[in-house]
């Protein structure tokens, strides 16, 4: 209470009644795999493609990491975490990083570690007539566009020496000092290209799991409390070369299923193994993948992307992709909205095409399809979760309740402490309605009214004594989500308009 010493007017400032609870993010995901170069172990934040290319470096042979991370960002993903695997975690950043180089005439020029992008390095005579022997010209290129060009010598006695004058003026590149004398360079362009990433030819479902007390794998992941989405894309790279084989990808699968229940606030998105047909996945899944669980969900058939590596259009497990599609879906229609019936971005094809018939066969176990639909491209036509309660059966549900969860679990961590008495619950309950009650506004709870759509009860009831005594205050919250119209069903029927005649 403040303390009134002398006769005056005061302005004082009070905390008012409401404490308004705001929604938290639904589309951070989390991605497990291997990478070119990037600390090994340590979840990375990145904000673009751009951003993940400078970190980690671009698409790796027999990798589907950096498809995976471009087919987020492509259909609407903003913040990813990324966690590369397959290597020692002391290792840090510039241990790991493999350099874009060329030799040329004797010279190894090398990009310098921040800059991305296509380089490439031109040697071209030097101007005027009849130039000394040591002489040449060195252009850099960019993005196809000039931005550096140096007049140089091979003599190091000179002081337009070739290292010494990229050393200190160069941006873009550096020159590695030769062990022996210099010839001039023939005329020549020669692109900076990185050396082939380091793909793991061993690793163990350990390596995918981690340790909580190490920061390493899934247990890393449990200190980044945003993330809301987890995909593994590099477990199937690893089982295609046959590093891994089926009983790891389950453990790992498992693994990954149980560190999202735990942390109660992530769902997983697992893929299935590839080149498999409809009645093969129906089989995996029945016998093999026999989850059971409300917190992870798992898509078939893998897609076909564009591999600039290769050149070719490749198949790729589609986790990546359709936790973009979640993103998306988040900020045109909410986290209610069951994130299918959208099409999946750079995707040209499906690696094996599936029929609706085949869909009977997989939808009812919970395996998420992906259908190609003529003049509508490629979707995702199924939204469920791996979970056997039908009150958790759909995907929408869980992530609704997990965003609903974690809004009123940040929102009202300025109760703890408090008094705990009438008033307390009074201002529980009133914040708690004000957020469901524009939650219900934007169409995610159902009912023709608030009070269809939810209830707040925090009293005396909810709150005796012996809970007061225990310094617990207890609200209780109940929820009618929206659930999607997954069967659409017209019903038909012929219509003969006769009229009766009564005669007079």
């Amino acid at each position: 209470m403040p303390t009134y010493l002398s006769p005056g007017v005061y302005v004082e400032e009070v905390q008012g009644g409401s404490r308004p609870i705001e929604g938290v993010g639904t589309a951070v995901a989390a991605f497990v795999g291997f990478a070119e170069k990037g600390p090994f172990h340590a979840p990375t934040l990145v904000t673009s493609w751009n951003q993940y290319t400078q970190h980690f470096g671009g698409y790796a042979e027999d990798a589907y990491l950096a498809h995976a991370v471009f087919g987020y960002f492509a259909n609407g993903g903003g913040l990813a975490y990324i966690v590369r695997i397959g290597g020692d975690p002391s290792s840090g950043p510039a241990s790991a990083q493999p350099t874009a180089a060329a030799e040329v005439g004797g010279l190894r020029i090398e990009a310098l570690p921040d800059v991305t992008g296509d380089i490439e390095v031109e040697i071209a005579d030097p101007e005027g007539e009849n130039p000394p022997d040591d002489r040449f010209r060195l252009v850099v290129r960019q993005g196809g566009r000039i931005v550096e060009t140096f007049d140089v010598s091979t003599k190091k006695t000179t002081k337009n020496y070739v290292v010494t004058q990229i050393g200190e003026r160069s941006a873009v590149i550096r020159i590695a000092e030769p062990a022996g004398a210099l010839a001039r360079p023939e005329r020549g362009k020669a692109p900076l290209t990185p050396p082939a990433a380091d793909v793991p030819t061993r690793v163990s479902a350990v390596e995918y799991i981690g340790d909580v007390a190490a920061r390493t794998g899934f247990g890393g992941l449990e200190a980044v409390d945003e993330i809301t989405m987890v995909v593994v894309p590099d477990l199937m790279s690893a089982h295609r070369r046959g590093v891994i084989d089926a009983e790891g990808v389950r453990t790992v699968q498992l693994a990954l299923i149980s560190h999202c229940e735990q942390m109660g606030d992530r769902v997983a998105i697992l893929d299935t193994p590839p080149t498999l047909t409809a009645q093969q996945v129906r089989d995996w899944r029945q016998d093999e993948a026999g989850y059971d669980s409300r917190y992870a969900t798992v898509y078939h058939p893998w897609i076909r992307v564009f591999d600039p590596v290769s050149g070719r259009n490749i198949p790729v497990p589609p986790g990546g992709h359709v936790a973009g599609v979640w993103a998306r879906n988040d900020v045109e229609r909410g986290v209610h909205k069951a994130p299918a019936n959208e099409v999946v971005r750079t995707a040209v094809d499906l690696e094996t095409p599936l029929s609706k018939g085949e869909q009977d066969l997989l939808n009812p176990i919970g395996v998420n399809c992906i259908r190609a639909f003529p003049g509508r491209g490629i979707r995702i036509w199924g939204a469920r979760t791996l979970s056997s309660d039908p009150a958790w059966r759909y995907l929408n549900v869980r992530r609704l309740f997990n965003y609903l969860e974690e809004s009123i679990l940040l929102g009202t961590q300025w109760v703890v402490f408090e008094p705990n008495d009438d008033r307390l619950w009074a201002s529980i309950r009133r914040n708690v309605t004000a957020f469901l009650t524009e939650e219900w506004r934007r169409g995610a709870l159902f009912g023709r009214t608030a009070q269809q759509a939810f209830y707040v009860k925090c009293d005396a009831e909810t709150n005796p004594q012996e809970s007061i005594d225990l310094g617990q205050v207890i609200c209780e919250i109940g929820v009618a989500p929206v659930k999607p119209a997954e069967f659409v069903v017209f019903r038909l029927s012929q219509y003969s308009d006769s009229t009766s005649v009564v005669d007079e």
